[in-house]
């Protein structure tokens, strides 16, 4: 029994779940002192045909919307504001190749090392995006691990948390897991999020704000799941600070879309969507 951990590779955990660093989304509210639910749902409205299986995704993993509680000040609408002495609005520009090394280390499993710049900033957030809507958030060390690595310092205790509470027994069951969060013999638990673009909305000397348009897949594979592997659409909106030579998240926070019309491609089978999921390899992602 494999598990994907969000890298494109098979971790081999038996507690993994899907964040969204992977979960269900809405539209932000702010709550102080590090309480409060925000959420992540990889899921545009369902088909037809399994409309109950997605209504019952999207409920489930609007219990993880807790998870991401927006740790701070902003606009209250999903469009974070980055504060500093300038208020400096950045100009919204494409995700275009521009040939620079994005990073130039790792931090664990997760690149390290940004640039200082609108570059290094987008770059942080798509790859932060990733880290946290990996399958490795159900796990509670690994979780830990990846919090440290990507959240700043003031902030991680208070995602800390709202995460501790989101990954509960209830979650793990709603999910098709088990109720300790262990996959069922014979199934392969899938969660992945993958940006399409980025692009930084506002900065202002240390801070910036980042938007990460991605799609996502959550489910079980296998045969007799009730939970199949499903896609979805939402963008992240990320706060970064500059902070001990790199960027970080201080919140963050999802919405649905923008979505595209599904096509009319045939759905692959369990074995072929895990076989997919866990032969081919994520990225590092850059500018």
């Amino acid at each position: 029994m494999s598990h994907d951990d969000g890298y494109g590779n098979d971790s081999g955990r038996t507690g993994d779940g899907y964040s969204t660093i992977g979960g269900t989304r809405q539209t932000r509210t702010r709550l102080p002192d590090g309480e409060g639910g925000d959420g992540y749902s990889p899921r545009r409205p369902a088909r037809n045909s399994r409309s109950l299986v997605t209504v019952v995704g999207v409920i489930v993993l609007l219990l993880a919307a807790i998870a991401f509680a927006n740790m701070g000040g902003g606009d209250g609408n999903g469009g974070d504001a980055a504060s500093g002495s300038d208020g400096k609005k950045a100009e919204a520009t494409s995700t275009s190749a521009t040939g620079t090394k994005p990073v130039t280390g790792k931090n664990g499993e997760i690149a390290s090392g940004f640039a200082h710049d609108q570059q290094g900033a987008e770059s942080a957030a798509a790859n932060y995006s990733v880290a946290l809507g990996s399958a490795e958030m159900f796990d509670k060390t690994k979780r830990d691990e990846i919090l440290s690595a990507v959240i700043a310092p003031s902030a991680v205790n208070g995602f800390r948390r709202t995460l501790d509470q989101a990954y509960s027994a209830t979650l793990f069951k709603n999910l098709g897991l088990n109720e300790d969060g262990s996959t069922p013999t014979g199934f392969n638990f899938i969660s992945r999020t993958t940006p399409i673009g980025t692009k930084m909305t506002k900065t202002s000397g240390d801070q910036a704000t980042v938007e990460v348009w991605c799609t996502g897949l959550i489910g079980l594979a296998g045969e007799g799941s009730t939970k199949p592997v499903t896609d979805g659409w939402f963008t992240i909106t990320m706060e970064l600070q500059w902070i001990n030579d790199d960027w970080k998240a201080v919140t963050h926070s999802q919405k649905d879309g923008p979505a595209p019309v599904g096509s009319d491609t045939r759905a692959s089978s369990a074995d072929e969507i895990a076989g997919a999921v866990n032969g081919f390899g994520g990225f590092t992602y850059a500018r």
